[in-house]
């Protein structure tokens, strides 16, 4: 019998096709692959034109799209004049752009973060920290200052979100191609890729370079997806946050050790490194051996080079949030590094070690704070947080004499603010509006502006939104297979007339998501209102290791099931950029309820601002120094309860009754169909009284003074004449150190200061004295008074204040004495200590070199 069939198995030979873009269209190529266009309302309403239908189906990837564009519709383009003079026109815009000198005047940047939100098209963010990076690059491109920007591309990024008919949270990790990024290889001077090679723990790895142009500013993107490398390697760069902490520990070093390794190879130095969270801490362990080993200088006179030159920004306010490693992790990794720094395992280990240890385990954040100068929070509230959180690094000082500050987070305006927006910004404040996008006196011409005006544009945004949650009901609906009445009765209640309110963020438990559930009568009240109704829109993703987070989406998508809550509570999946510019300037309230002192900054109510939404926060993070009477609402910043459930049923109360009592009614005051005159006139104190202090222009400038420019001045006198003022510091340290357990206290008293009470009513200004013999410290020595007092109920030290003694005697040999008298304190009961601490003019602050000597008397 015949066989009945035959085949041998396909030898499949991957090809690419992409349509080919004749010389007409070329212009339109260089316009995708420069991100400056995810800025330009006019570049996105362009590809937009190209191919709607399209530009949805690729996310709004206009490399995308270009490349599955047909051969039809590219002839017709070629035909269009007006398309081609709109192409022309937006290419000559970037290429002047382009060509604008750097603003010199300003030092360079070396910026390093593990993650960047700049466009939907590039998934290499997964929540705040990368889009305020995002944000950050591109300012720093319209500011045309000289930054550098370095990080990971990731072959899988964050997960893409849905959810199953329960409700419980899908993650989904989706290739990226990078054919349709717009990526180009960076080359070496043979014009190959370039490619870095590190050893990690005895694992080669080897790394090829993709350069992103953000406008003006290069991003560096390091990627170990490559053919020469095993699957342990090649699996380093395939998701951010992703596997567990030895894959974490080989992220951090790549981004640090690696992208220190390509701008040296690329020829870049930069006057400050500004590493952004604690993941590129290892930027300064590189930084060390190229000045040890091509410089020749001792790893102590690097450390202060380094030092001066480097900034640490912190996110996280809880010691909880940052990155802890085994000791036996950072020996397998670094081993090599302690002989090429000539120093001993112990002294590399406690470069990541506070004073007490930070838990037996090596501290990213805190390795950078040993490496940086500077160091600082992202808003008010969180930089004194900081001071707190740190203090043990820097035992013998109080959080308050602490170095580090703060600079709040902004957002990048022409990003952020919806198109309608900005047109209406040209109109009322004119065309040069960003150059003056951080001024009151700008903002303050909307207080003339007509409210209709105001209106209208709220009404449109919203219109948008209402728009993109019908059609993701419809889609998600049919895709986990609810019942279709389900859907209806949902699409039902989306009424372009009613109250807004939006919540959307990462779902840590901290954010407190589930906060407005805390009474489902007194909510469902506030609901079945049909004269005002108000609706509750809700999105975001949860870590997948995370839990607790994934329980509270669950939660939210229950209660937006109950039959009292259906279309009047409603969860958008697959928070991104995208979403975020449809959902934020959609609604009328932004929502933001995090337990207190957990919300570092929160610039998602920043973004808000910037769209006319009013916020209803709690006073922590950037609300906290935002929020002005009228112009939103706020919940208060202290704490009622220890007990954080009962606090949670308090704030819940707080959260109804203002939006019962206040919220509403201004939204509905004389206007039945919603947006009344008094609530635009919230929105106008709202952008005239807080949106120009929210800006990322501010906040790009405030680093520069507060920062930058410091540090840049510092760094460049520690390297003037071979480094000889690094060389005097060290030496002046090394002698000190040496010597400093010679100092002995001869004599320390006091006059005039009560022990116990005393009700006879007399007293007198008290006077210390104290002798020491300084042995063999030559350095100069500061005595200081320290005043704290100790809480009666938590047993808590507070520091009260400090005064500086004075030298009153000369001195015989080594002997020296000291004397203070200082006015009669308040009444209370104080601890008194005299602090010994050496002093030098170079230093930049007390934390530079802690070495205390306390004396009691």
């Amino acid at each position: 019998m015949i066989p009945q069939y035959k085949c041998n198995p396909p030898q499949w030979t991957e090809i690419y096709s992409q349509s080919n873009l004749p010389a007409e269209l070329q212009s339109l190529r260089a316009l995708t692959m420069n991100l400056w266009w995810s800025w330009q309302p006019r570049a996105i309403r362009l590809f937009q034109s190209i191919d709607p239908e399209l530009w949805a189906q690729t996310d709004g990837n206009p490399c995308w799209m270009l490349h599955l564009l047909g051969a039809e519709r590219i002839a017709e383009l070629c035909q269009d004049q007006h398309f081609l003079a709109e192409v022309q026109a937006l290419y000559d815009e970037l290429q002047a752009y382009l060509q604008e000198r750097p603003d010199e005047t300003r030092p360079s940047v070396a910026y390093f973060c593990m993650e960047y939100g700049i466009s939907n098209t590039l998934h290499i963010y997964s929540g705040g920290l990368g889009i305020l990076a995002g944000d950050y690059v591109k300012e720093a491109s319209d500011s045309n200052v000289r930054l550098t920007a370095v990080g990971l591309l990731y072959r899988y990024g964050y997960f893409t979100q849905s959810l199953d008919p329960s409700g419980n949270q899908v993650a989904h990790y989706v290739p990226q191609n990078f054919h349709n990024l717009p990526l180009e290889p960076v080359l070496n001077e043979r014009g190959e890729r370039l490619t870095l090679h590190l050893e990690m723990a005895s694992l080669p790895v080897a790394c090829q370079v993709w350069r992103v142009p953000v406008g003006r500013v290069s991003l560096y993107l390091l990627d170990t997806d490559v053919p020469e490398n095993g699957d342990l390697a090649k699996s380093i760069t395939h998701s951010l946050y992703g596997g567990d902490w030895e894959n974490r520990l080989r992220q951090e070093y790549l981004l640090g050790i690696g992208g220190t390794m390509l701008l040296k190879q690329l020829g870049i130095t930069c006057d400050v490194y500004h590493m952004n969270e604690g993941h590129a801490a290892f930027m300064n362990v590189e930084r060390l051996v190229n000045l040890v080993e091509d410089r020749g200088l001792p790893c102590d006179v690097a450390l202060e080079v380094v030092r001066a030159s480097s900034l640490y920004t912190v996110h996280t306010p809880v010691p909880a949030g940052h990155d802890y490693f085994e000791d036996a992790l950072i020996d397998r990794y670094f081993t090599p590094f302690y002989s090429r720094l000539g120093i001993s395992r112990d002294e590399f280990i406690q470069l990541g070690k506070d004073s007490h240890g930070s838990g037996g385990k090596f501290s990213m954040s805190v390795l950078a704070l040993h490496t940086s100068q500077e160091a600082n929070g992202v808003s008010k509230l969180h930089g004194d947080v900081s001071k707190r959180m740190f203090a043990p690094v820097w035992e013998g000082f109080f959080p308050e004499e602490s170095h580090v500050s703060y600079v709040t987070n902004g957002v990048h305006l022409p990003t952020w603010a919806a198109p309608e927006w900005q047109q209406f910004f040209v109109r009322h404040f004119g065309a040069d509006y960003l150059n003056h996008q951080s001024q009151e006196e700008m903002w303050a011409r909307i207080m003339s502006v007509p409210s209709e005006d105001i209106r209208q544009i709220r009404q449109c945004l919203k219109r948008r939104l209402i728009q993109h949650i019908q059609s993701t009901i419809i889609k998600t609906h049919g895709e986990i297979g609810l019942p279709p009445q389900l859907a209806k009765a949902t699409l039902d209640e989306l009424q372009e007339r009613a109250l807004y309110i939006g919540f959307s963020r990462r779902f840590a438990t901290y954010k407190r998501a589930h906060l407005l559930f805390e009474d489902l009568e007194t909510l469902a009240k506030i609901l079945d209102n049909e004269e005002r109704p108000v609706r509750f829109i809700f999105a975001g993703k949860a870590h997948p290791a995370d839990g607790g987070g994934q329980a509270l989406i669950k939660r939210i998508i229950e209660v937006s099931r109950m039959p009292q809550f259906v279309g009047k509570i409603i969860f958008l999946p697959d928070y991104d950029i995208a979403l975020a510019k449809t959902l934020i300037p959609g609604v009328d309230v932004w929502l933001n309820n995090p337990t207190r002192l957990m919300e570092a900054s929160g610039t998602s109510g920043e973004k808000a601002e910037m769209n006319g939404v009013l916020n209803l926060s709690v006073l922590d993070g950037w609300w906290y120094e935002g929020y002005k009477e009228g112009a939103g609402w706020a919940l208060s910043a202290e704490r009622t309860y220890t007990d954080q459930h009962l606090q949670d049923q308090l704030d819940a109360m707080t959260i109804y009754q203002l939006i019962e009592q206040e919220i509403v009614p201004t939204y509905y005051a004389d206007m039945p169909t919603g947006c009344s005159d008094r609530w635009v006139d919230y929105i106008k104190r709202s952008m005239l009284y807080i949106a120009p202090h929210f800006t990322m222009r501010r906040m790009l400038d405030d680093y520069y003074e507060r920062l930058y420019n410091k540090l840049a001045v510092r760094s460049e006198l520690l390297e003037h004449q071979g480094y000889q003022q690094a060389r005097d510091i060290v030496a002046w340290k090394q002698r000190v150190a040496a010597t400093w357990d010679t100092i002995t206290v001869q004599e320390a008293t006091f006059e005039g200061v009560m022990r116990e009470p005393n009700y006879n009513g007399q007293h007198s200004d008290p006077t210390f004295r104290v002798t020491i013999d300084a042995g063999q410290v030559e350095a100069e020595l500061v005595a200081e008074l320290i005043v704290t007092t100790r809480d009666d109920l938590t047993g808590e030290v507070q520091y009260v204040g400090k005064d500086l003694f004075h030298e009153v005697m000369p001195r015989m040999g080594t002997t020296r004495t000291y004397e203070l008298t200082v006015p009669s304190a308040q009444p209370g009961k104080y601890q008194i200590a005299v602090r010994l601490r050496p002093y030098l003019p170079e230093l930049p602050h007390l934390m530079d070199f802690a070495y205390v000597r306390w004396i009691s008397f």
